[in-house]
Parts: C-alpha cells; sequence; structure tokens
C-alpha cells in the first residue's frame, strides 16, 4: 500500500492537508490507527505516577489522539462537502465504531479517576484561569459522558451510543438521496416564468447533468421554502416545489420519519440513563441557558407576538392575491405566500430582489464586501492562494494576515451547490489553532450558491449575502482563537452561543461604509442607489412575522421531539402525527408557514449537533442583537470596537464563561429589548 498522508503531519503552510495526495483508501487505516494510539497514549497517562499531576494527566490528554483528528477533520468535512458511495460506506462503518472509542475513552476508569483527583484539588494546583477551566471542563465532560455509571449502565450506554451514531449516518445519507430524487423535472421552459434567463438556464444544464436532456430540473435546498418560489409565476409549478419539498422522508415509503422516532427514543432512553428527566434536560445543562426553564421562558415570549405578526402579513399577502387574481375566494396557501410576499414587498417599497442580483457578485461581494469589512472591524487582509488546492476543484484557498503583517491562518471557501453536498451552509475547521501544539486555524465555509452557467458571472441573492457574512463570521471565531489549550479553541463554545459571533458579523453588509464597496452593478459598476437600503430594511420588517414563526415552528418541533421523558412514548408514533399535534399544542401551527425544517429533514437535530439546541439561533440573537447596538453606538471608532470585541471575545473560544466574555466589553448583562425591537414584536 502506498504511503498514508495522515500518518505524518502535514508539511504543507499551516498544514494544510495534503488533499492532492488523499484517497478513499486512507481514511479506514488512518481512524484505526489513530483510535488506536490514543488508547495507548491514554495507557500510558494511566500507568502513570500514584497521584495524577495536570501536566502527565490533563496537557498529555490534550496531546493524545493527533492522528485521529488529522483524519476525522478531513473526512467529516468531506462527507457534508463532497461525498460519494466510497466516502458513505466508510461513515457509516466508522460512525459507530468512533462511538465505542470514546466511550472507551470517557469510561475508563483509572482515567476518570486522576481527572477527578486534580478536580478535587483544582484549589492546590496552581493553575492559570485557563488551565483550571480546563480541568473542570475535562471533568464536567467525562462525568456527562457515564463516567460515574456502575457496569450494567456502561455497556447500555455504550449500545445507545453506537446505535445513535450509525442511525445520525443513516439520516444524514437518506437525506442527501432524498432530496436528489426529490429534484423537480420541468418540461417546457414556459413553466419557468418569473426565472430571470440565468436562473432557467442554469436549470437547463441540471437537468442535462442528471440526464433529463431537453428538460429543466429545479434542484431543493434543504429547507422548506424553496427560494424559487418567490419568483416562479406558474402557481401548479410552485405547489410541486413546495410539495416535493415537504414530502421529503415522510409518508409510507419515507425512511426519515421513522428513523427520526426512533433516534428520538434512544436519547430519551440515555438521557434516563444518565440521571435526566429528558434529553432537552440533558443538552442545556451545559449550555448557557443552564435550565429548560429559561429556553421556555424565552420563546413563551415570542411566540404569542410572532403569530399576531405573520396573520397581519397573511391578511395583506391574501388581499394582494385576490385584488390581482379577481378571485374573491382564493386561499394563501404555504406556496404562494413567498410569491405574493415579493409582488407586495415590490409594490410598497418599489423593489425587485431579482434586478438587485447584478448588485452582488460573488467575488465582489467576497473580496469587497466580507473581506473589506473584517479589514474594516479587525484590520486583516485576505490573500488567496492558488498554489495551494482544497478537497475539490471549486474550493478556493485564502491566506489571512492581521494588521501588523502576522500569519493568522487559511481560509477555504466552497461556495456553491452541487449534488455530493448536503444542503445549507457551514464552518468546519481542518486544523484548530492551539499555542500547546503551535498550531493556527485552517477552516472552512461551505455554502450552497446555485452555480451559473460557465462563463457567466455568480449573482447573488440577498439572502445569499447574508449567508456569506455569517458564515464568515464562524470562520473568523476560528482564525481569531488565541488560546493554549486546543479544548477551547474557536468555536469550542457552548451550541448556544456559537452562532452569535457568525449573526453579528452579518451586521456590516448593510453598513454604510460596507454596503456601497461591494453592491455595485456587474455591467456598468454603478453603485446600488442610496435611498434602496431604507427600502430593503422596510421590506425586510415586511417579512419579519414570516421568518420568526418559520423559525419558532422548527424550533418547537426540536424542543418537542426532545422533552419526551419516556422513550415507550414514542412506541408506534407516526412523525406526521407528532409534529401536528406539537405544532398545535405550541400555538403555532400555520398551514401557510410549514416549519422552516420538518422531522426527515431536519439534519440540524437528527444527523447534526442542535438536538434540543435549535433555540440557540435565536438564543444568540439576544446577545447579537445587543452588541449590534453596542458595536453602532457612536461613541468608539469601528477599528477600536473591533478590537475590544476580537480581544474579549473571538480570541478567547471556549477558555472563559461566554456570558462572562459578553459582561466584559458590554458592561453588563444581555438585554432581550434589542432583539424584540428588531423582529418587531415589542407590542
Amino acid at each position: 500500500m502506498t504511503r498514508n498522508p495522515f500518518f505524518e503531519p502535514s508539511t504543507l503552510p499551516y498544514q494544510l492537508p495534503p488533499f492532492a495526495e488523499i484517497g478513499a483508501e486512507h481514511y479506514l487505516p488512518a481512524f484505526e490507527r489513530g483510535m488506536a494510539e490514543q488508547l495507548d497514549e491514554i495507557s500510558a497517562i494511566t500507568s502513570g505516577g500514584a497521584e495524577a499531576s495536570f501536566a502527565d494527566t490533563v496537557v498529555a490528554l490534550e496531546r493524545s489522539g493527533a492522528l485521529l483528528t488529522r483524519v476525522s477533520n478531513v473526512f467529516f468535512n468531506l462527507t457534508g462537502s463532497d461525498t460519494n458511495a466510497d466516502i458513505d460506506a466508510i461513515e457509516a462503518e466508522i460512525s459507530p465504531r468512533l462511538a465505542a472509542h470514546w466511550d472507551t475513552v470517557h469510561l475508563d476508569r483509572e482515567l476518570f479517576a486522576r481527572i477527578e483527583s486534580l478536580y478535587e484539588r483544582r484549589a492546590e494546583l496552581d493553575l492559570d484561569a485557563e488551565g483550571l477551566r480546563l480541568v473542570e471542563q475535562y471533568y464536567t465532560r467525562f462525568v456527562r459522558s457515564g463516567a460515574r455509571l456502575d457496569d450494567d449502565g456502561r455497556a447500555r450506554l455504550r449500545a445507545l451510543n453506537g446505535e445513535l451514531a450509525a442511525a445520525a449516518t443513516e439520516f444524514k445519507h437518506n437525506l442527501l438521496a432524498d432530496t436528489n430524487a426529490a429534484t423537480v423535472i420541468v418540461d417546457t421552459a414556459e413553466e419557468l416564468a418569473g426565472l430571470a434567463p440565468a436562473a432557467v438556464a442554469a436549470a437547463a444544464e441540471n437537468a442535462q447533468s442528471l440526464g433529463h436532456a431537453g428538460k429543466w430540473a429545479l434542484s431543493l435546498q434543504n429547507v422548506s421554502n424553496q427560494p424559487v418560489l418567490a419568483e416562479l409565476t406558474n402557481r401548479e409549478l410552485r405547489r410541486r416545489v413546495m410539495e416535493a419539498s415537504l414530502g421529503r422522508g415522510l409518508g409510507e415509503t419515507g425512511r426519515n420519519g421513522r428513523l427520526a422516532v426512533r433516534i428520538a427514543a434512544l436519547r430519551a432512553e440515555r438521557a434516563r440513563l444518565l440521571g435526566y428527566p429528558d434529553h432537552a434536560t440533558y443538552e442545556v445543562e451545559n449550555q448557557t441557558a443552564k435550565t429548560t426553564a429559561a429556553v421556555e421562558e424565552m420563546l413563551g415570549r415570542l411566540v404569542a407576538p410572532a403569530v399576531a405578526n405573520a396573520e397581519r402579513e397573511a391578511a395583506e399577502l391574501t388581499t394582494a392575491m385576490r385584488s390581482d387574481t379577481a378571485d374573491p375566494d382564493a386561499e394563501l396557501h404555504s406556496w404562494d405566500w413567498q410569491f405574493w410576499s415579493e409582488k407586495v414587498r415590490a409594490q410598497q417599497f418599489s423593489i425587485d430582489l431579482e434586478a438587485l442580483r447584478p448588485y452582488f457578485e460573488l467575488e465582489r461581494v467576497l473580496r469587497d464586501g466580507v473581506f473589506f469589512a473584517a479589514e474594516l472591524a479587525y484590520g486583516i487582509t485576505v490573500h488567496e492562494r492558488t498554489d495551494l488546492i482544497g478537497y475539490h476543484p471549486e474550493v478556493r484557498v485564502f491566506e489571512v494576515f492581521d494588521a501588523d503583517g502576522t500569519a493568522l491562518g487559511l481560509f477555504l471557501g466552497d461556495f456553491f451547490a452541487r449534488p455530493s453536498k448536503r444542503g445549507g451552509a457551514w464552518m468546519n475547521e481542518l486544523v484548530s489553532q492551539s499555542r500547546l501544539l503551535g498550531t493556527s486555524a485552517v477552516v472552512v465555509n461551505n455554502l450552497n450558491i446555485v452555480k451559473p452557467p460557465k462563463a457567466e458571472p455568480a449573482l447573488l441573492t440577498w439572502d445569499n449575502v447574508r449567508t456569506l457574512f455569517h458564515e464568515f463570521g464562524h470562520a473568523l471565531h476560528g482564525l481569531f482563537s488565541d488560546v493554549r489549550y486546543p479544548f477551547f479553541a474557536g468555536t469550542e463554545v457552548p451550541r448556544d452561543f456559537v452562532e452569535f459571533p457568525s449573526q453579528v458579523n452579518e451586521m456590516w453588509m448593510t453598513h454604510p461604509e460596507v454596503l456601497p464597496h461591494y453592491a455595485r452593478h456587474i455591467e456598468t459598476g454603478a453603485p446600488m442607489p442610496a435611498d434602496l437600503l431604507d427600502r430593503m430594511a422596510a421590506a425586510d420588517r415586511f417579512g419579519t412575522g414570516f421568518r420568526t414563526v418559520e423559525y419558532l415552528a422548527a424550533t418547537l418541533l426540536d424542543w418537542s421531539w426532545h422533552r419526551i421523558p419516556d422513550p415507550t412514548a414514542l412506541t408506534d408514533v407516526d412523525a406526521e402525527s407528532f409534529e401536528e399535534e406539537a405544532l398545535r399544542k405550541a400555538g403555532i401551527a400555520l398551514e401557510a408557514i410549514p416549519p422552516r425544517y420538518r422531522t426527515s429533514y431536519f439534519a440540524h437535530i437528527f444527523s447534526g449537533g442542535y438536538a434540543a439546541g435549535y433555540y440557540s439561533y435565536i438564543w444568540s440573537e439576544v446577545l447579537d442583537a445587543d452588541t449590534v447596538e453596542w458595536f453602532t453606538d457612536g461613541t468608539t471608532p469601528i477599528r477600536e470596537k473591533g478590537e475590544t470585541f476580537r480581544r474579549k471575545l473571538l480570541s478567547q473560544g471556549g477558555s472563559i464563561d461566554p456570558l462572562e466574555a459578553f459582561t466584559s466589553y458590554r458592561g453588563r448583562a444581555p438585554e432581550i429589548a434589542p432583539l424584540l425591537l428588531r423582529r418587531g414584536l415589542l407590542n
């Protein structure tokens, strides 16, 4: 067998993985050797001196598993961004084995005894603040992973974790297949009326690539409301698209609906085994929210005003639809909402979102918007490295430098949708920053922008622009990390805090110094008209009710699945019936506004890390709205504010309590009023 490129650290700049050398055949041997090496390293730790020391136990744990980390970071980025049958097969095999490996680590009695000893003596160890927090966090992690269970409990926990890992992998694979299978094939170009010519051409190319020559293919994104619903004038085609979207994985032949029920039951059983009444209580305990009561109190404040806003919007859209179609009895359905919303928005605010696209060309938004804003706030500069390659031909590599010219790390951009990539947008780390290990960050942003026809520019929607800024906020969180221990690096923070820095970064898309810098017409170079921003802001406020209800419905659906105290309560439960009842009980069952994700394609919670945590987006938005108010209050130059935000929060990762980090620059605890004002929920 040829040399395995994972067996040694990469010699490329910043230890960028040597993608040109990596093949599918390298992953499984690297996983197997990586797990074996880490277990040997842990055996060396537990066979150490009679009394544990910080260096020979906790620091040694931080150094362990280097090979396993290298291969895991590359492989699990690839399973989302560019998978294939070989990768899927490896993932199906390795996921339960990895779960078993981590159980072996966390359930090692001798290892936990050493960690517990350090935890009990932590006040005597003369540690700095980061070291002290590391001991405390390791102790908490091991306890929450079952270290105090008896032998029977440990055996059952291992079985549950293995089943859950396999089920999550199966859910992810099913979802990609179901989404590709639900692609809507269109027979005539006339049916695509309303789409821009470039979008029609892209649909034709998509159909050609999928084996439907002479037709047009509308591939689905991993949300309920597909973006094309705002543009298609053909109501029947809109209905087909919406029903294809909502039906993925459900019904008699749907696999993911049944699988979600099983995952929820397994999680409920595991929570009870670990001493918690339900999975949500288990998850929230280790977040900034701390208690289910805190989450429910916040959500309870939002539901009623959000529904009231949405009902007002629905009445306005229905009036417009009946007037325009001359049908006094026309009913507003889910496939109508986005289309008529754009109609009303265009009439009231003189905004045609499709006409905005020429102002948002990808390259210009990226360089003169996203990167420029980061330079404005933090002083960094970004330069493309065409000599370095990513894991796919479309991946671009950039080197990031600090204000003084010091190299910070690498940023990889993977912007376009493809059949081998899961839906949505996300950030991954290929290498984490750590002073202990001497590493700088290498981070990836994955988006799903529709790829334009060859030789044509990629013109973005306003939502695409927002996503680009949002995901780069995650990237900055990783790149600015300045911690000693990899346990705390970058985005290693509570789930209900991790979205906060990325949401803050969205503010730059409309900042008066940033927007005119990138929003220029692709053909004329003319800036976007000066008055358009105010009209766009007003138009955004018009759709607040819809967006908030769509999000809250998904959040409360997640919450319902994970507040179940008894796994036997899920015996013979039908996912669709469960959804209907959960949304009805929550007071947010609006037929015309389906949840942003239905159960069968809710990847965040059934194959990602957001189980009982989808609330974190709006929980983080409380911090975000409050911080944007601070950032833009005009009391201090933006560059100075940026330096404070970076030093006191972004660079700290998880090395300090997140809410303490917030208070350190804000001067007080977060307040919800700025969020309520932003979302139009004060009244």
